[in-house]
């Protein structure tokens, strides 16, 4: 059986509420680089997507969002390079290990403001569970089975999460409503 990640396949924990936050760090052996939140993350979720960082073997990455003002480089900083610059995320990963430490828009976009990062890289409990999954046909593209995905979308529902083909709709809606006001279809 395919692992969709390990955070789903071993059973979602529940977060605290109450969580403020904790240090992320890359997967090298000596000067990991390390990336401090101060906040819990926001709309965590498995992702299907291509560009998202994945752990060797899952078929989603776990992502959410903080506040870009609540995440911080605090060590070896040096280390950590944008993987593809013409992209709307910029994804800071580490060139030892290639993990990805956050995601930054700085394009105008609906999101600017919120890094995306993924909390599992963090050893502290209390981080948001995942809430959905997005870009589930995604995975199609990147090579996985089209008559397998059925599965794979029940295995999602099992563990209690919703399956989109895009972000889920709250999350839609923000989008929508960042294009109606900046179209000047709404106030």
């Amino acid at each position: 059986m395919v692992s969709l990640h390990p955070l789903i396949d071993n059973g979602l924990v529940k977060g605290s509420p109450d969580f403020a936050g904790g240090k992320l760090y890359c997967k090298c052996a000596s000067d990991p680089v390390e990336v401090t939140l101060a906040s819990n993350v926001a709309h965590n979720h498995a992702c299907g997507c291509s560009k998202c960082w994945k752990p060797a073997g899952a078929l989603f990455s776990v992502v959410g969002v903080v506040p870009r003002d609540n995440v911080s480089v605090t060590a070896n900083a040096g280390k950590l390079a944008i993987v593809d610059p013409s992209a709307a995320i910029q994804r800071h990963a580490c060139t030892g290990c290639g993990v990805h430490l956050y995601g930054r828009i700085e394009v105008d976009h609906p999101f600017k403001g919120l890094d995306f990062v993924h909390a599992e890289l963090s050893p502290q409990a209390g981080w948001q569970e995942p809430q959905f999954a997005a870009f589930v046909s995604s995975v199609i593209e990147q090579g996985f089975d089209p008559a397998a995905i059925a599965a794979v979308r029940d295995r999602l529902h099992a563990a209690g999460l919703d399956t989109y083909d895009c972000l889920s709709p709250p999350l839609m809606d923000l989008i929508a409503a960042y294009t109606a006001k900046k179209n000047g279809a709404s106030k």
